[in-house]
């Protein structure tokens, strides 16, 4: 399949899929990209995700992007994940340990610069890992941000080369809360404490009642995402 023709069946499905399950829009896309990976945060979207994956395709690749300074709870998701499923999840890492991160380009660059800091241990190892695939899927949704509103569930990703499947992109934060209870989801207990959205511990804050859901991130800069998404 050429780009122009994977370009004409990605717009006919994200049509098709405007009113389907996430579950269809999974099915589709494992079986009509086997080489397809799910980028996983462990957040609330992504649990539900990994969920619905091992009821559809468990053979699937699951990534994360293992920053260095994701929360303890983070990493005890994972775990307690790992051990309910029986899976082993793709640990992607940066180029360089935080150590060497600050010797060549100082303390808490993240403070600095947190664009920069994203870009090495988030875009580059990202960008390394989506190298190896067709596709990946991913667990935004509309209502998270205003640079996520016209996210469509199968689209070209012209950033990375390659098809992205965002089969919740309809779905409220209350459809994915009830899934996870109706299906007795493990998740992160951040989720709990105020933090609607999880990221590395260094810029992370929990949301206080009345703030938007994203906030807590990068929270007195003008950033709101990380550069993984377009």
């Amino acid at each position: 399949m050429n780009l122009l023709e994977k370009e004409a069946l990605i717009r006919e499905k994200a049509e098709e899929f405007e009113n389907a399950s996430p579950e269809t829009v999974i099915r589709w896309a494992v079986e009509t990209f086997p080489n397809i990976t799910f980028a996983c945060s462990f957040g609330a979207e992504d649990v539900v995700l990994v969920d619905m994956l091992q009821k559809i395709s468990p053979s699937t690749d699951i990534f994360y992007l293992d920053t260095d300074f994701h929360f303890k709870e983070t990493y005890e998701t994972r775990d307690r994940m790992a051990a309910k499923y029986g899976l082993t999840f793709v640990q992607v890492k940066p180029k360089s340990t935080p150590e060497e991160q600050a010797a060549e380009h100082g303390d808490e660059l993240w403070k600095r610069d947190p664009n920069a800091c994203c870009n090495i241990r988030k875009v580059e190892p990202l960008t390394r890992i989506l190298g190896q695939y067709e596709a990946w899927i991913t667990g935004i949704r509309r209502d998270q941000a205003p640079t996520r509103a016209n996210a469509k569930k199968v689209e070209y990703d012209t950033k990375f080369g390659l098809v992205k499947f965002n089969p919740l992109a309809s779905w409220t934060s209350e459809d994915v809360w009830n899934y996870i209870r109706e299906n007795d989801v493990i998740y992160n207990p951040l989720h709990d404490q105020n933090y609607p959205s999880i990221g590395c511990e260094h810029c992370t804050r929990p949301v206080m009642p009345g703030e938007d859901p994203r906030a807590g991130r990068w929270a007195g800069s003008e950033k709101t995402e990380c550069g993984l998404h377009k």
